[in-house]
């Protein structure tokens, strides 16, 4: 929410509402700067120009590792079940990736600059699916949003909640390593 917020000050503009952070937390970078600022009167254009000045990697430090995280991760890689995450993130994600050391923890990483169409369309599901020649009933997503949930759904695939009660879901975890009731070894 810090760049957003940096970004409404940039222009001039007032902090992100509550419609807004919700927004943003689910979608791309460029979509997120149209639901802020694309109202028609030249501020989408001065926030993608402040943004093009900002080095993401400042943001990221903000950015908190998820309890249990890397041991369920190497308890799946382990368990040779593949794992990859598919994200709206565009140019962060690789920062992401090296501030927290996670690329030996994932099979694959696909971005909103991998694909044509973001989530919620089934097209980084389709790649992933491709990619390992899964077929659907072996493929599960977990996800903390509405976007990850449409996105399941539209793909065809099982969607577990990780920490919001609220989306529909095939399974909920409160945690990672609740992901072990999901999985025989």
């Amino acid at each position: 929410m810090r760049l957003y917020n940096d970004l409404c000050a940039a222009v001039g503009r007032f902090p992100l509402r509550e419609e807004e952070i919700k927004y943003v937390h689910t979608h791309t970078v460029y979509e997120a700067i149209h639901f802020i600022f694309g109202q028609g009167d030249g501020l989408e254009k001065r926030a993608l120009e402040s943004l093009k000045q900002i080095d993401l990697r400042e943001y990221i430090v903000y950015l908190k590792m998820e309890p249990y995280l890397l041991q369920i991760l190497n308890l799946l890689k382990a368990n040779g079940i593949i794992r990859v995450i598919n994200t709206n993130r565009t140019t962060s994600m690789k920062h992401i990736m090296e501030r927290f050391h996670l690329w030996p923890f994932f099979d694959m990483v696909v971005t909103a600059l991998d694909i044509k169409n973001p989530k919620p369309h089934p097209e980084s599901i389709e790649k992933i699916i491709q990619n390992f020649s899964l077929n659907k009933e072996e493929t599960v997503f977990v996800g903390d949003s509405e976007v990850d949930q449409q996105t399941a759904q539209s793909s065809g695939i099982k969607f577990i909640a990780y920490k919001n009660r609220e989306i529909r879901n095939d399974g909920f975890i409160e945690d990672h390593l609740a992901l072990l009731d999901f999985f025989y070894f």
